[in-house]
């Protein structure tokens, strides 16, 4: 029977890759992968050769026809990303919904996402939390910031090591400096690093020490 899988693959520690993911990966007639130089590094690993297909931003609109079509016919696909699970600040939302509009039987696996393990270790509160991924870079980037000034949730925010220093200083800005603040990097790495205070205490942190590698950014919320 056709059906897509969203396979979460681990965001650094190779470890994180569930047997069931592996077992699945192998049995799929095709896999959609992000970046097929990334994933053929993480398919060698687990020796599995299942042949692969690019799916990212920039093509996903082209070929999700297709990839249906496909699907109907009787196929297996699985989706991954570089890093986490796919659809969460990655492809694989467009190609869902259109499995979902189809009739097309859809699963994703649990498995390997960034921002809760961020997320749990901040210290933060997290029975509710509202999650913004990537901020807009230029347009709507303001008027977002003005209105997250006043969620009480706590709230979540990826991030690029060279982008990092601004946003921390736009939290202080609109947030204000005694803002609780928490940000992890390289999550289950080697270099595993998670630095916590007020949104100043960490921004002087950072200007301090240039930051590296995947970024996740816990922002206590408005009391």
């Amino acid at each position: 029977m056709s059906k897509l899988y969203l396979v979460p693959t681990p965001i650094g520690n190779l470890e994180d890759m569930t047997f069931r993911a592996i077992t699945v990966l192998k049995e799929v007639d095709m896999i959609l992968a992000e970046d097929t130089r990334t994933s053929g590094k993480l398919l060698k690993h687990f020796e599995i050769n299942t042949p692969m297909q690019s799916h990212h931003m920039h093509n996903e609109h082209k070929t999700v026809e297709g990839i249906v079509n496909k699907l109907k016919s009787g196929q297996t696909f699985a989706l991954i990303s570089d890093a986490g699970t796919p659809a969460i600040s990655d492809p694989g939302f467009l190609l869902t919904r259109a499995c979902v509009e189809n009739e097309i039987a859809v699963e994703c696996l649990p498995g390997a996402t960034a921002f809760v393990p961020a997320l749990v270790n901040s210290g933060l509160p997290n029975d509710k939390f509202v999650f913004e991924g990537f901020l807009p870079v230029k347009k709507g980037r303001q008027t977002r910031l003005l209105l997250l000034a006043e969620e009480t949730r706590t709230m979540i925010f990826y991030e690029s090591p060279h982008k990092l220093i601004k946003t921390l200083t736009q939290f202080r800005e609109y947030f204000g400096e005694d803002r609780k603040v928490s940000v992890s990097r390289e999550l289950s790495k080697l270099y595993e690093e998670t630095t916590r205070g007020t949104a100043a205490e960490v921004l002087s942190y950072y200007q301090n020490t240039p930051p590296k590698g995947e970024i996740v950014v816990i922002v206590e919320g408005k009391k």
